[in-house]
C-alpha cells in the first residue's frame, strides 16, 4: 500500500476511534456543563427515601425496567398518549413507582441548567443513590446517556424477565443484553429490598402445576406464612409482601441466605439453586457480603450501559414524561 493508502487508513482508524469514544459514557460527564447535577439528584432522592423507604427499591427497579427495554434511554418514563400505549402502562409495569422523584429532579435540573441532563442519566443516578441510602456500596455512574423518543408497551413482554422464569430463561434474557450469568445472579440480589404483589408468586402457593398445588421447592413454613398474607381468591390487588423479610429495607446478602433455605419468593429467585454454576454464585454471595456488594456495584454499572444512546443520537428531554 502506498503512502496515500496509509493516510486513508490512518484517517479511517482515527474516525473509528472517535466514533467509539463518542459512544462511551464518562464519569463526571456533567462536571463542566452542570456541575451540581449529581448532587441535585442525590438530595431529592434522599428526601424522597427519607419519607418513603420503599421508593429506594422502586427507583432501582425503574432503572432496571428502563435498561432492559430499548436500552437505558429513559423510555420507561414516557407517558402514554391517545395514539400510543407506552412502556409504563404495560401490564408488567403497572406496579412501577418513583416517577415523581424523577420528575422533581428533572424540574430542578431544568431550572439550574436547562436542556443539559438527560432523564436516562437522572434515573441511573437515582438508582445508585437509592442503593447507597439503603446500605449498599456507593459507586460512580458513567453518564452521557441521551433520551429515546420511542416507548411501546408491546416491547416489554419480550424483554423483561418474568418472576416465573427458570435459570435458563433468566440466563438467556440477561445474555441478550450483554450481561453474564454471574451478573444475572448478582443483579437478582436487588430483591434484597422492596416488596412484591401477591399475584407475582401466588401460583407457587395454590396452582403450581397440574399435579402439585404448592411449589415443592418452597419452604413449607414460609409458604404457610405467605398464604396468610396472600389468601387464595382474594380480590385485593394491593396486597404486598417484603421480598426479603429479614431485612426488607437494607441492601444485604440475606436474599441469598433466603434462597439457600428455600425461601426465595419468586420462581426466578429459587431457581438460582437449580444449576451448579448459579448455586455456586449464590453460596459465594451469601458467604461474603463485601464481595457481593462490589460485584453488585460493578454489575449495575454494566447494566446501566445496555443499549445507551450517546453523541447526537436521541435527545435531552425537557420533560421526562414526553418527547420534545
Amino acid at each position: 500500500m502506498g503512502s496515500g493508502g496509509e493516510i486513508v487508513l490512518a484517517v479511517m482508524v482515527v474516525l473509528c476511534l472517535s466514533s467509539q469514544l463518542e459512544a462511551q459514557l464518562e464519569v463526571g460527564f456533567y462536571d463542566a456543563t452542570c456541575p451540581q447535577a449529581e448532587l441535585i439528584v442525590k438530595l431529592l432522592v434522599t428526601k424522597a427515601v427519607a419519607s418513603n423507604i420503599g421508593l429506594a427499591a422502586g427507583l432501582v427497579r425503574l432503572h432496571f425496567h428502563d435498561c432492559f427495554v430499548r436500552g437505558c434511554d429513559g423510555s420507561v418514563l414516557i407517558d402514554s398518549t391517545s395514539t400510543n400505549t407506552a412502556e409504563k402502562d404495560s401490564s408488567i409495569n403497572t406496579s412501577l413507582r418513583g416517577f415523581e422523584v424523577i420528575d422533581s429532579a428533572k424540574a430542578l435540573l431544568e431550572a439550574t441548567c436547562n436542556g443539559v441532563v438527560s432523564c436516562a442519566d437522572i434515573l441511573a443516578f437515582a438508582a445508585r443513590d437509592s442503593i447507597a441510602l439503603t446500605g449498599g456500596i456507593s459507586y460512580q455512574v458513567p453518564a452521557g446517556r441521551r433520551d429515546g423518543r420511542v416507548s411501546l408497551a408491546s416491547d416489554t413482554f419480550a424483554n423483561l424477565p418474568a418472576p416465573s422464569f427458570n435459570v435458563d430463561q433468566l440466563t438467556q434474557s440477561f445474555q441478550a443484553k450483554g450481561l453474564t450469568q454471574d451478573q444475572m445472579v448478582t443483579l437478582s440480589g436487588a430483591h434484597t429490598i422492596g416488596r412484591s404483589h401477591c399475584s407475582s408468586f401466588s401460583n407457587r402457593l395454590y396452582n403450581f402445576n397440574t399435579t402439585v398445588k404448592q411449589d415443592p421447592s418452597l419452604d413449607a413454613t414460609y409458604a404457610a406464612q405467605l398464604k396468610k398474607q396472600c389468601p387464595q381468591g382474594s380480590t385485593n390487588s394491593n396486597l404486598v409482601v417484603p421480598m426479603d423479610p429479614p431485612s426488607p429495607n437494607i441492601v444485604d446478602t440475606n436474599y441469598y441466605n433466603d434462597i439457600l433455605v428455600n425461601r426465595g419468593l419468586f420462581t426466578s429467585d429459587q431457581t438460582l439453586l437449580s444449576k451448579a454454576t448459579t448455586a455456586s454464585h449464590v453460596k459465594q454471595n451469601a458467604a461474603n457480603s463485601l464481595l457481593w456488594q462490589n460485584k453488585f456495584a460493578t454489575a449495575m454499572v454494566a447494566m446501566g450501559q445496555v443499549g445507551v444512546l450517546t453523541g447526537s443520537n436521541g435527545e435531552i428531554r425537557l420533560n421526562c414524561r414526553a418527547i420534545n
